[in-house]
């Protein structure tokens, strides 16, 4: 199968909304809307693809695409140490559309996924129909070619919940860095450098 990868647009924010969902899961996303809505939560991601500041931005994001246009997979990356400014718009988001009731210093002191100290490999997913077909494994190593370029180490949180995930980041080079939390979870953060 030949895909190309090429840089998010606006008009990706339904696609990059749907693959941050994918990579998450059920679970997590039920969890952030107090009704559970999936539909609630998608048009939370869909806002923050659409926009500039935010770590979901299209601006982040990556699309991998046959020849014809049709997209296969998606990868949201960026360096580690935007974080802290990139996340205010999930909280923005989240206290508007989903009932958060998060302090100034809560959301200072939100546990953080990723840190300075890397390039963060944020959320990847990949069309089901086009699974095992290599779009995981291009993606990645396109978010490590900006890593590199950043003078970081590409890191990632894989849950334990999720061994084939962990084997593809093996078979690719990443190694254990230790512990995390995300989303309630502590998570193993994997690094390659």
């Amino acid at each position: 199968m030949d895909f190309f990868i090429r840089n998010g647009e606006i008009e990706d924010a339904p696609l990059i909304a749907d693959a941050i969902l994918d990579a998450v899961g059920p679970e997590i996303v039920a969890s952030l809307s107090p009704s559970g809505s999936r539909d609630e939560v998608f048009s939370v991601f869909e806002r923050l693809a659409k926009r500039t500041d935010s770590q979901y931005s299209y601006l982040n994001s990556r699309i991998a695409v046959l020849s014809d246009g049709e997209p296969v997979g998606v990868c949201v990356s960026y360096d580690g140490a935007l974080l802290p400014k990139l996340r205010r718009s999930f909280f923005e988001e989240a206290r508007n559309s989903l009932g958060w009731n998060l302090s100034e210093h809560e959301m200072e002191n939100f546990p953080a996924e990723t840190g300075p100290e890397e390039f963060y490999l944020d959320s990847l997913a990949t069309i089901p129909e086009f699974r095992g077909r290599g779009v995981a494994s291009a993606l990645i190593k396109d978010a490590g070619e900006k890593a590199r370029k950043s003078g970081k180490p590409l890191g990632l949180l894989v849950s334990d919940h999720n061994p084939e995930a962990r084997k593809l980041y093996e078979r690719l080079g990443f190694k254990e860095f230790g512990k995390r939390p995300f989303a309630g979870e502590m998570m193993t953060n994997m690094r390659i450098f």
